[in-house]
């Protein structure tokens, strides 16, 4: 079972939607006892970095995704839930992350108009069963004021609006997204439908 986290933060809804679409069997939850029985968790979010991760502390979750993981069962991040798996955010100060990815979140302090909303094209960095029938210059949905800095160990495609930006990640069993791929038509589709076929 894939379930979607609720920490009253992101829109469930159309997160939902995509999982489900892509055949991925799919609820929203925050009971302890659902979770700890998922195959496959969903983080989404929205908002500020700080804030989403005082939301995850006061939601009693964050020790369920750090044992999830440490059993190699998967995590999927979505926009802010994939900012959220490094390190250190900066946004209206510092805030430790999950710390389950290395490196931080910084705000994109570029010459281009921010945040980053709409559509940008994908740099594909790395082969990965993830990104099957993908290709350079697919398009997918971005809306996002900060980015992710890190080496390109875990990168598998990425985008440029000025400068590079992380756009999907994969290290083993955790798997997350810069853009929302539930908004992302038919490539964001491609990659829900991908993601059904690597947690089967």
């Amino acid at each position: 079972m894939n379930v979607i986290l609720d920490y009253d933060s992101g829109n469930l809804n159309s997160v939902l939607r995509g999982f489900t679409q892509a055949g991925i069997p799919s609820i929203i939850s925050k009971d302890p006892m659902v979770i700890k029985q998922a195959t496959s968790l969903v983080l989404p979010g929205v908002g500020a970095f700080g804030d989403a991760m005082d939301a995850l502390k006061r939601s009693g979750l964050i020790p369920l995704i750090i044992d999830h993981v440490k059993q190699k069962k998967f995590l999927f991040g979505i926009c802010l839930g994939m900012q959220l798996l490094y390190e250190w955010g900066y946004e209206y100060g510092k805030h430790q992350g999950l710390g389950l990815l290395q490196g931080e979140v910084d705000r994109l302090d570029i010459s281009l108009k921010v945040p980053h909303m709409g559509w940008n094209d994908l740099q594909i960095i790395k082969k990965d069963p993830l990104l099957e029938g993908m290709t350079d210059g697919d398009y997918v949905y971005f809306v996002h004021s900060f980015y992710v800095k890190s080496s390109l160990d875990d990168v598998l495609a990425g985008a440029t609006y000025e400068r590079f930006i992380p756009a999907i990640v994969r290290k083993e069993n955790i798997i997350a997204t810069q853009f929302h791929p539930e908004k992302s038509g038919m490539v964001g589709q491609r990659l829900l439908n991908n993601y059904r076929e690597v947690i089967r």
